[in-house]
């Protein structure tokens, strides 16, 4: 099965890219994983804080991800898988693309502001030709009608 790959964020453009990933797996009979990263920790020194703040961290990527994971069930009949990594952004999403085979597509939403379409956008575009898979970018700004009708 080809699993469409998605990174979890508070961007507001991960909504889209949610959305597309979904759409696009429900209707080619692929899956979905959502990709969450915990970055590294600023506070190492205090152990105890830290597995704390990772803890915290794990608790919300879990809640965040139940909103999306339950429209995609009810919506699109789509169950996705949640894969949650720490490290460096850049680093963690190639490396599961990587490391996964069944990951037949990254998807991810390009901001909308004048700073530009964000850092992994950016990023993740100029090792575009080294990646196994193909990047699907998709705008923040698109209808849900707009989408549909691409997907």
């Amino acid at each position: 099965m080809r699993k469409f790959m998605v990174v979890l964020d508070d961007s507001r453009e991960c909504l889209n890219a949610m959305r597309f990933a979904a759409m696009r797996a429900s209707h080619t009979g692929g899956g979905v994983a959502i990709l969450a990263i915990i970055p590294p920790d600023e506070f190492n020194h205090w152990i105890g804080v830290g597995e704390l703040m990772r803890a915290e961290a794990r608790e919300r990527i879990e809640v965040h991800f139940e909103v999306f994971a339950k429209w995609m069930r009810d919506k699109q009949n789509i169950d996705p898988e949640l894969v949650i990594r720490e490290g460096e952004p850049l680093s963690e999403i190639i490396a599961h693309v990587n490391e996964d085979p069944e990951i037949g597509v990254l998807v991810l939403g390009a901001g909308m502001d004048s700073k530009g379409p964000g850092p992994l956008v950016s990023q993740l575009s100029k090792q575009s030709g080294s990646l196994p898979v193909p990047i699907t970018i998709v705008p923040g700004d698109l209808s849900k009608e707009r989408l549909e009708a691409i997907t």
